[in-house]
């Protein structure tokens, strides 16, 4: 049995790779980029892009179970996955596919992952869909500002997340993939608190052993801070995002613990793995 991963080289693919490997799995693993994906040796390496399906024409030869990213061509991918006879489905998706109201515009918010899903369930393959939250590895967008300042500087602080690290969704991945029970489920990620900035900003101190400040900013003032940084809808969407949790916090669910019986990492397990990133060079 040969299991593809897609988007085998992101943040969440990766490690479902090195956990399918570890578990003993026949890997592929798809990347637009094969010569520098680094993979265990024992993973098939193949090249393909999602969003250009005709460059997946050979890649579900002998597969029988995938792991997908949430794509523009989700439906075009799906059939040529079908025609292959692979048998099962792991999208990862977003909570946002949960609630319209936080993800309604265009390909961030769930609108677009609430679509991913529809295709998949749509496409007469088992399927289970994984909906994180907050992923705990967007924290790395503070490291150049803590390296070099030790500042963090953001709106909202009181928006509660619940941070979930990136090994508990890919663990959540590979369960489903290698046992069966979890065909036809939804399952929404979290990590084990909801945190404000502070308390986010907190953890990463404690992991580095370092002070660093939290700057509070108007919601103006940042989308300034950040305008050579990001494309304003994006800005938008996480405003929007920010603000809703000001009053309804991420919400911490026993999905982790249930799936893989044991409780989810916490943020401060997170920064310290992810420590190098947010320490200032010597």
């Amino acid at each position: 049995m040969v299991i593809l991963v897609t988007g085998a080289t992101g943040t969440v693919g990766r490690c479902v790779v090195e956990q399918l490997v570890s578990a003993g799995a026949k890997v592929r693993a798809l990347t637009r980029r094969p010569d520098s994906a680094a993979m265990p040796p024992s993973v098939e390496v193949v090249a393909g892009d999602l969003e250009k399906p005709e460059s997946l024409t050979r890649v579900f030869a002998g597969v029988d179970r995938m792991y997908l990213l949430a794509a523009g061509a989700t439906w075009q991918v799906l059939s040529r996955a079908r025609q292959a006879d692979v048998r099962q489905v792991v999208l990862l998706s977003s909570a946002t596919a949960g609630f319209d109201g936080v993800g309604s515009d265009g390909d961030l918010g769930g609108q677009f992952h609430r679509r991913a899903e529809r295709e998949v369930e749509g496409s007469g393959l088992e399927w289970t869909h994984l909906r994180p939250g907050m992923f705990a590895s967007n924290l790395l967008d503070w490291a150049e500002a803590i390296r070099i300042e030790a500042v963090v500087k953001a709106p909202y602080d009181a928006a509660r997340q619940s941070p979930v690290h990136e090994l508990d969704i890919a663990a959540v991945a590979t369960t489903a993939l290698l046992s069966d029970g979890h065909q036809g489920k939804i399952y929404t990620l979290t990590g084990p608190e909801a945190l404000t900035k502070t308390e986010q900003v907190a953890a990463i101190a404690g992991a580095i052993r370092r002070d660093i400040r939290f700057e509070e900013l108007a919601p103006e003032q940042w989308r300034e801070h950040v305008r050579d940084a990001m494309p304003p809808f994006v800005a938008d969407w996480l405003l929007r995002l920010w603000a809703h949790t000001m009053t309804t916090p991420e919400p911490v669910l026993p999905t982790v613990q249930r799936i893989l019986g044991r409780p989810p990492r916490t943020l401060a397990t997170w920064a310290a793995d992810h420590a190098a990133h947010f320490q200032a060079a010597p």
